[in-house]
């Protein structure tokens, strides 16, 4: 009986949930839209006009029949968006770059994390923070920070520092985008260690993209893949961070899940690949899936962040993010210049 009540009754809650999120999800979705079709006609980033657009409709996410909506994208249907992201990754591609690369690779992200802990102890910041900065830099940028914000303990700076995470790792990917091509040609670089330093340290796939293949074909492709290596540890990082939180950090009194649940997803899609079981349509089809559920939530970040309170995070938040970059930037080009990367 009390199972036939449950099953009569998990309906209609159900159905009275969806209408609580349908506003505020359409929303998130309007504004991927807007910021992807100026990023399509405009050559602007879409992940930072969705966030710039999130941050003008704030007033949407403070109250109202959109906010639950708004809230229900910037945490779920994030976590959804990262899960997504496996089924880009296999372990062919990771063989594919040697393991000189693979090891340069890794400890670009280690040492990254770590440089950026160092230095926010030496200017006053939070290591908390610190993390958060230092792995969106290290791993794969807006995406990465968003995931680990996600295992990260909250408090009131929680939804600021990731704001000014994305933010800041979108623009100086941007920048990159334009700088580290010229900086490749006036080194002497050859197509090749071109797209593996471009790869090995812009932050946003999008970026790593444009600034490769603006390079060649060549650079372009190289550039792409390591890119993609450099996502393969998002999860593992997110698994370490999520284990290194004191109990009830996260979570109401509980340690928070060996592996979180959206990590596992990630994790088993990326093993599927590795095995070609997805289909190569299908993966074009998750990899779409996966852009425009990030791109949706971090406009739904956008809409629950005061920028007032943006403002707050001061100059050595700024030097800190900018620090990390140009460390892993050092980082990277010492390493390839050491690494026989011919095929």
């Amino acid at each position: 009986m009390r199972e036939s009540f449950a099953a009569l009754t998990s309906g209609p809650r159900l159905a009275g949930r969806l209408k609580d999120h349908f506003p505020g999800l359409m929303v998130s979705i309007l504004v991927a839209l807007a910021a992807q079709f100026v990023a399509e006609h405009y050559g602007a980033p879409a992940m930072l006009m969705a966030l710039l657009f999130g941050i003008a409709l704030n007033f949407l996410g403070d109250e109202g029949p959109t906010a639950p909506g708004i809230s229900f994208t910037a945490r779920t249907v994030l976590r959804f968006g990262v899960a997504v992201l496996g089924a880009r990754i296999s372990v062919e591609m990771l063989l594919s770059l040697g393991w000189s690369m693979i090891a340069l690779l890794v400890a670009g992200v280690g040492l990254t994390i770590l440089f950026g802990i160092g230095l926010a102890r030496l200017i006053g910041q939070r290591s908390r923070f610190a993390v958060l900065t230092a792995g969106a830099v290290a791993i794969c940028g807006a995406s990465a920070a968003m995931a680990i914000a996600a295992v990260l303990p909250k408090d009131e700076r929680s939804e600021r520092d990731l704001l000014f995470t994305v933010l800041g790792v979108t623009v100086l990917s941007t920048a990159a985008m334009i700088l580290y091509p010229i900086l490749t040609r006036s080194l002497g670089f050859d197509d090749l260690t071109a797209g593996a330093f471009i790869g090995g340290t812009v932050h946003d796939v999008a970026q790593v993209v444009g600034a490769g293949f603006s390079i060649s074909e060549t650079a372009g492709e190289t550039s792409t893949l390591v890119k993609l290596i450099r996502v393969s540890f998002l999860a593992p990082v997110v698994v370490v961070i999520a284990l290194s939180q004191p109990r009830g950090a996260v979570t109401g009194g509980k340690r928070p899940p060996l592996i979180p649940g959206f990590v596992l997803g990630f994790l088993v899609l990326a093993a599927l690949n590795s095995f070609e079981l997805i289909p190569a349509g299908l993966g074009q089809v998750l990899a779409r899936i996966s852009s425009w559920a990030l791109l949706s939530a971090i406009a739904a970040v956008g809409m629950k962040t005061d920028l007032r309170n943006i403002i707050q995070v001061g100059g050595g938040a700024i030097a800190l993010v900018v620090a990390e970059t140009l460390f892993l930037a050092a980082l990277v080009l010492g390493g390839i210049s050491l690494i026989d990367l011919a095929p």
